[in-house]
């Protein structure tokens, strides 16, 4: 099977330019392809884990990825999906970020000679002089067409900045430079991106005369139609000092009946034949799907050897065992207790069982709270630094959260 059809068998491809053009290049190996990450936050998230296994999937058929660093669009930020402007970072920060990046998108994506490239748009976007952009593209784009574009629509009623506005340009530029300078004659991008990306095919045909192509991921969303990968205390995060790698097996080992098989499909690199034939399954049988799925993941991202320990750890939680030992823990130190003790709930808080005290009170009123295999009804409940050093306490959160509390 080609790659371009074993994306369509697996659900990826959302919207293309030119079908039989992308198909012709990807299933060839002759594509040079972006993607366009900005640097938002200090690690990626599972919003960015389907972009990355494209690439990877389009390396190992022969094509040449080009992860595109926003540390100048990160600038600006993309409204794209939001209801209000993204914070305004420092210079520091974006650079943090993009550095963080790298290391992680190195453990998906084959860089070095002939291979895969990484480059940052601050090295171009923070050298153009406003007026000469002005006169150099800014007669290419339709102000009617842009504000027809699905990403600024959604923003109009609680109002779009000028700033948010100059978004388009800045990615289609970063297309035309990429074209110009890397061969680049591709972009692909999560499905909101789609008129950023038609942005920047047009640019090209405008300024140079030539054909370039689009084509957009869907987006993962579960069978309610919310994105996957929020989680109630935040994002999943694939740096493990965000998100351990037993938090995010559990993630993957949670999600929905009717959403485990779509995931298997768009996200591991399982023959599509050995998952075609779990479509048949049901019952039980999800619960094994769900372990495949979240083993699956939990290893491209954080190694084999964590993969084994968060699925020890899962097995031995949900099947009685005490183990303990690959549980995520959360140490405390004498600064953690006033008086000798910590509240329950500043204790949830501080291990990420909850976003809030109002939400761990709301989990320990309803019930969904135990510690050592005990319902906790008393939501004013305190625990001594002498109980917890005597003994480990695991905190269980509903059915399928589990955290391990000890003092240093």
């Amino acid at each position: 099977m080609h790659i371009y059809d074993e994306l369509v068998a697996r659900g990826l491809i959302a919207q293309v330019t030119d079908e039989d053009e992308i198909k012709e290049l990807i299933n060839n190996g002759k594509a040079t392809f972006y993607i366009g990450f900005d640097p938002t936050a200090d690690s990626l998230h599972v919003g960015h884990f389907m972009a990355l296994c494209l690439m990877k999937r389009l390396q190992m058929a022969g094509n040449r990825p080009v992860v595109l660093i926003g540390g100048g669009t990160g600038y600006v930020g993309d409204p794209s999906g939001r209801t209000d402007m993204r914070s305004m970072m420092t210079p520091e920060i974006i650079e943090h970020n993009c550095a963080c990046f790298k290391k992680q998108m190195e453990r998906f994506i084959d860089f070095g000679e002939g291979k895969a490239i990484m480059v940052n748009n601050a090295d171009w976007l923070l050298k153009l002089n406003y007026v000469e952009l002005l006169r150099e593209v800014g007669a290419c784009f339709s102000v009617n067409n842009m504000l027809r574009a699905e990403c600024y629509k959604q923003r109009m009623e609680k109002g779009l900045s000028f700033l948010e506005f100059n978004y388009m340009i800045m990615q289609s530029y970063d297309f035309y430079h990429l074209f110009q300078h890397y061969g680049c004659n591709m972009q692909f991008g999560g499905d909101d991106q789609w008129s950023n990306m038609l942005g920047g095919t047009e640019l090209i045909r405008r300024k140079l005369g030539k054909d370039a192509y689009a084509m957009t991921i869907t987006l993962l969303l579960n069978s309610e139609g919310k994105k996957m990968g929020k989680t109630a205390s935040g994002a999943v995060w694939l740096d493990p000092n965000k998100t351990s790698p037993f938090d995010f097996y559990q993630y993957w080992r949670n999600v929905g009946d009717a959403d485990v098989l779509k995931c298997i499909r768009m996200l591991t690199f399982l023959p599509l034949e050995e998952i075609n034939k779990m479509d048949a399954w049901e019952g039980s049988q999800l619960n094994t799907a769900k372990e495949i799925l979240a083993y699956e993941l939990t290893k491209l991202v954080h190694g084999e050897e964590e993969a084994n320990k968060a699925q020890e750890a899962s097995r031995a939680l949900f099947g009685g065992g005490a183990s303990s030992e690959n549980m995520p823990t959360t140490a405390l130190t004498a600064a953690d207790f006033t008086d000798d003790s910590i509240g329950l709930l500043d204790l949830m808080v501080k291990c990420g069982l909850a976003a809030s005290k109002g939400e761990a009170r709301r989990l320990v009123d309803q019930g969904g709270v135990a510690i050592n295999g005990e319902k906790v009804t008393d939501n004013k409940l305190a625990l001594t630094k002498a109980a917890i050093a005597a003994e480990e306490h695991i905190i269980k959160k509903g059915k399928k959260a589990f955290h391990k509390v000890i003092v240093e």
